[in-house]
């Protein structure tokens, strides 16, 4: 990247491919699948197509404006990039980071939502929906997985993955982790022979997520 750029645009791409190579290392995708982004501005900052994690350096910064233009580097933007878009422009989203995290990815071929299994799902602002399926890189998948997103700030894609958003990208990691998490718990609940999991009601969860309003360190 060029040293012309705003020190807020390097430190982006810096935490952009931190957490592109975070998510190989955790499980999360394999080999060049998955992709991330960061919002800075007007600018959009997102892991290049087909190219390993651990190979991305300073010099190697993809940036797009938010109709999907290129304005930084000279390696091709994901092919997911309509999908990082639709986010940005229908949320306040700072950062999104999109999986292929092998037990929501089961989840997603199951059922329409995520059973309410753990009060997880108040981190995503409610019970986790699947987007129904369409093609990686459509507008019609970008379009599937803004209704799933509707109210929440994480969503499963019907036989592909995860999408999560934050204010920040490692909010948006810890909440496909957490989403990663949740499906595991409930895929490993369910298959336990002769037994069916108890599942928390929509009163009990908003209560959590009241709960979680006030939760963590005060300043």
């Amino acid at each position: 990247m060029s040293q012309q750029q705003p020190e807020s645009v390097r430190q982006a791409w810096r935490d952009v491919v931190d957490t592109a190579r975070r998510s190989a290392a955790d499980g999360l995708v394999v080999g060049t699948s998955g992709n991330v982004s960061a919002r800075v501005g007007d600018l959009v900052l997102v892991t290049p197509s087909g190219v390993p994690y651990d190979r991305l350096g300073p010099d190697d910064a993809v940036g797009v404006d938010l109709e999907g233009h290129q304005v930084i580097g000279d390696l091709g933007p994901t092919s997911e990039l309509p999908l990082h878009l639709a986010v940005y422009r229908s949320t306040d989203a700072a950062a999104v980071v999109h999986t292929h995290a092998v037990h929501a990815t089961a989840v997603s071929t199951l059922v329409a939502e995520v059973p309410l299994v753990h009060y997880a799902a108040a981190i995503l602002g409610g019970p986790v929906r699947t987007a129904a399926y369409a093609r990686y890189g459509t507008p019609e998948l970008a379009d599937a997985m803004l209704e799933a997103l509707r109210d929440r700030t994480g969503c499963l894609l019907a036989n592909h993955g995860t999408v999560t958003y934050g204010d920040t990208l490692d909010q948006a990691y810890d909440r496909t982790a957490q989403l990663e998490w949740l499906c595991h718990l409930w895929l490993t609940a369910s298959s336990v022979p002769g037994r069916t999991p108890a599942l928390l009601s929509t009163a009990q969860l908003a209560e959590v997520t009241e709960a979680l309003k006030g939760y963590g360190q005060r300043g």
